[in-house]
């Protein structure tokens, strides 16, 4: 009696941590299937945004209510210039959303000011420029600087938060290694500038250095692969308890 005993409580004590186990599978499988169909919203509204004719640039009373989430990647046409101070250059092994980009770059950062006054800061496009010639940088944006003002076609962009393995930025050479313009006005003087900057679409200068161009989404989408891993690892686990049972029983 105490051996059935014994092994009640222990096919009890089993199920309970099987039932826990199956359960926290199938929430990972469930929290997948919710991500997959967020990742499938977000795409369709990235793709729209990036289809969009060009809207105007938000008005500055506005630009603190702008938001990634609901703004990131917008299509905005408006006129600026560029204003006469040092750019800054931002460091990257290739792009995500710039599949005509040959490997690692740098990114040229301007600021331009609108008629208004505010200053917006510009992503004019990469240079190809792997041995970080900071006069060659200069060069290619320098022509770009004409005093006039010019109108701009680009995608609104919000900046990035450095990772424990970003490199420091260097100042010196105007070089960072994430797209932060806010670090860069205050860096280099460029006084107060918008929140966000405009990855630049049009106009493409005439030997395309710096080179804009169009922006192009490709997010990851592997959730319902992650989804069937859950759920099969909860189904392996339902059957080897059935197994275990079985031999339970048989013991008997």
């Amino acid at each position: 009696m105490n051996t059935v005993a014994a092994r009640r409580r222990s096919i009890t004590g089993l199920g309970i941590i099987t039932l826990i186990i199956i359960g926290v599978l199938l929430s990972l499988g469930f929290w997948q299937l919710q991500r997959r169909t967020e990742k499938h919203a977000l795409i369709a509204a990235l793709t729209e945004r990036l289809a969009g004719a060009p809207g105007t640039l938000p008005a500055p009373a506005t630009w603190s209510a702008l938001t990634p989430a609901k703004d990131e990647f917008r299509r905005v046409s408006f006129s600026a210039t560029y204003k006469p101070v040092p750019d800054g250059m931002v460091y990257s092994s290739g792009s995500g959303v710039r599949p005509d980009v040959p490997g690692p770059v740098t990114w040229a950062f301007l600021p331009a000011q609108l008629a208004s006054g505010e200053t917006v800061v510009i992503n004019a496009g990469f240079v190809q420029n792997t041995m970080q010639d900071r006069a060659q940088q200069d060069r290619a944006v320098q022509k770009l600087i004409t005093g006039a003002p010019v109108t701009l076609t680009g995608y609104l962009r919000f900046p990035e938060t450095a990772g424990t393995l970003t490199p420091h930025d260097d100042v010196s050479k105007r070089l960072w290694f994430n797209r932060d313009q806010r670090a860069m006005a205050q860096a280099l003087g460029w006084g107060a500038v918008a929140p966000f900057y405009v990855d630049l679409e049009s106009p493409v200068p005439a030997n395309a250095i710096p080179k804009p161009g169009p922006l192009e989404i490709h997010l990851k989408d592997d959730h319902m692969q992650y989804a069937i891993t859950w759920f099969g690892l909860a189904a392996a686990v339902v059957i080897a308890f059935g197994a275990w049972i079985k031999g339970q029983q048989r013991a008997v």
